[in-house]
């Protein structure tokens, strides 16, 4: 087999796509790779540049591959796009990859460390869990102003809310789920300062996280 030189690899759940070429730029393997295989058959190729779309778990599978020996280059989706011949396959997925990652003018995504990747779930988890406070915020507010107990909007409010709320001469009906959508508020808010305090640990020990707060 021809000495393989640059590698187009399209990521998938269970089974990848590889498209394969030599110095001369002819196709030396056209196939699908079980997830089981990948490391295998990479370690048993020679150092050779491997171009990916930086999509779902793109990063790990680079820092796998990296660790081989291998050129790993990640790009955005919408700049291999204009690469596909025909119909969107996941070969000529593969193939357009492979293309791609070889063009001088190519603009390429940074490859993300592990700890990187963990401090932007806490940030993801962290928008989820506000936006999940504000629907339970929204909720409580909506039922307890079919009460007429009613305060300026805004998630700072809600205990002046909540404090009218207990006062307030509600029917033993509504105080049920009333207490239900209020201690999954103040669970969710708990969970968002713990996951905040925790973003600010570690942003004390980051120095570029340092430079952008002077």
């Amino acid at each position: 087999m021809k000495e393989i030189t640059t590698v187009g690899l399209d990521l998938a759940t269970n089974v990848f796509q590889v498209h394969a070429v030599d110095v001369a730029g002819t196709v030396v393997v056209r196939r699908q790779i079980r997830r089981a295989r990948m490391m295998l058959f990479f370690s048993s190729l020679a150092p050779c540049l491997i171009g990916m779309e930086a999509c779902a778990g793109a990063h790990y599978w680079a820092r796998e591959l990296t660790k081989l020996g291998h050129e790993v280059r990640l790009i955005p989706p919408s700049y291999v796009k204009p690469f596909v011949k025909r119909g969107k396959t996941d070969a000529a997925d593969a193939e357009a990859i492979c293309t791609a990652v070889t063009q001088p003018t190519m603009r390429f995504v940074p490859l993300k460390a592990e700890i990187q990747q963990a401090v932007l779930m806490q940030h993801r988890t962290r928008d989820f869990l506000v936006r999940q406070m504000t629907q339970l915020a929204n909720a409580i507010r909506a039922h307890l102003g079919e009460f007429g107990l009613v305060v300026p909007k805004g998630v700072h409010n809600m205990g002046r809310l909540l404090a009218e709320a207990e006062g307030a001469d509600l029917p033993m009906e509504a105080r049920m789920p009333l207490d239900l959508l209020l201690g999954q508020f103040t669970d969710t808010k708990a969970r968002i300062d713990a996951i905040t305090a925790d973003l600010r640990r570690t942003a004390e020990v980051d120095e570029t996280a340092r430079r952008l707060q002077i």
